[in-house]
């Protein structure tokens, strides 16, 4: 039996970005559904279930911390795993993206998009990703 491909939403509202990994993660063999904004990340949590969650903070309209607030505060026992995937590093952010339920917050810049797609694969993968929280390269 083969066994079922894990669904990914990835929010990330520029296009090249959002094209990027959707194609990376889609040849890793996860099935990949985007939006491109906040709202319309929400409106997808809210109708589809998904096994993890790929997220960009800077969105327009709401951001990605409050989808976040948003989706726990009416799903508290989702099991869905949760990537911050930005390039904000400031720490407050970073401390509430964990305090809202994120297992890892990857700083774009600091990563290639494979080894964003294995940090996916190893938080699917029951483990934990490698680096909870990257350090931007100097």
């Amino acid at each position: 039996m083969i066994p079922q491909a894990k669904k990914i939403l990835l929010v990330e509202d520029e296009d090249f970005v959002r094209d990027l990994y959707t194609r990376q993660l889609t040849k890793a063999g996860f099935m990949v559904k985007t939006a491109v904004d906040g709202a319309s990340g929400l409106k997808m949590l809210q109708t589809e279930t998904f096994d993890l969650l790929l997220l960009d903070i800077m969105l327009p309209g709401m951001n990605g911390l409050q989808l976040l607030r948003e989706f726990r505060a009416q799903n508290p026992k989702s099991s869905m795993i949760t990537i911050l995937l930005t390039n904000l590093g400031q720490e407050a952010v970073i401390k509430e993206g964990f305090e809202l339920g994120a297992q890892a917050y990857l700083i774009k810049a600091s990563y290639t998009p494979d080894q964003v797609v294995n940090e996916v694969r190893n938080a699917l993968g029951g483990g934990q990703p490698n680096s909870p929280v990257a350090t931007p390269t100097q």
